[in-house]
């Protein structure tokens, strides 16, 4: 498993390094390095694939934020676990990185205690989505039928983006739980169960937030299209 630092200053990926083999007691992690984000996203779209990046906000010919907002609109990458780090830490920063759909904010000057939860989390990864051909045995139809179910929550997941930010916007957040219920139990049932998981993370606390739920959201259509691609190999 892969864990991609990108910062322009070699002693913050030094330390960074330092931190995540001290909190990888199995020895699973690979930490590899980025000088700046045009480096980082060269990486990516050559085929790199790290269970989780950690990027400095301020960095010349790319910075974290425009290579997040990059990644946040490719498919390929909308469901990448990314972390901004950054030695700003006024709350305008914060909020726009979370807007952008980054999973955290990490303050510099880095220590075990801010890195370690982020790592946490890759501890226990998403369950697999099912194949195309997983999907339609357990639900006994054939690929043309998978395809049309996949296509009224694909029209479901465009429409609950913008309803479920008016609904929080408005002071609702039991109908907005209540709309996200309903999207992890359509992704549940096509056999989506890491999206349906990211759905399920969100419905585990208080209210949710607009942000995070936009980037469930992209990330259940990145699974959704790749299920779609599946299911017409399979003879749609």
């Amino acid at each position: 498993m892969q864990v991609l630092i990108i910062d322009d200053d070699v002693v913050s990926r030094m330390v960074l390094m330092h931190l995540i083999d001290g909190a990888d007691s199995g020895g699973g992690l690979e930490v590899l390095e980025a000088e700046d984000g045009e480096e980082g996203w060269t990486l990516l779209d050559g085929g790199l694939r790290p269970a989780m990046v950690f990027c400095d906000l301020r960095m010349p010919r790319l910075s974290g934020m425009e290579l997040l907002a990059r990644l946040r609109a490719d498919a390929r990458f909308a469901a990448l676990p990314f972390v901004l780090a950054s030695a700003a830490n006024d709350a305008a920063t914060m909020e726009q990185a979370l807007g952008l759909g980054a999973d955290g904010y990490v303050v510099k000057p880095f220590d075990q205690h801010k890195v370690a939860p982020h790592l946490a989390r890759l501890a226990a990864p998403l369950p697999d989505d099912e194949s195309a051909q997983q999907a339609t045995a357990r639900l006994g139809i054939d690929g043309a039928r998978l395809l049309l179910y996949l296509g009224g929550l694909e029209r479901q997941l465009d429409a609950a983006g913008p309803a479920i930010a008016d609904l929080l916007a408005g002071g609702q957040p039991d109908a907005a739980r209540a709309q996200l219920e309903r999207l992890r139990e359509g992704c549940a049932t096509l056999g989506l169960h890491g999206a349906a998981a990211g759905f399920a993370a969100l419905l585990d606390g208080g209210a949710p937030d607009a942000a995070r739920v936009q980037h469930a959201i992209d990330g259940a259509r990145a699974a959704l299209q790749r299920q779609m691609v599946s299911a017409r190999g399979q003879g749609a």
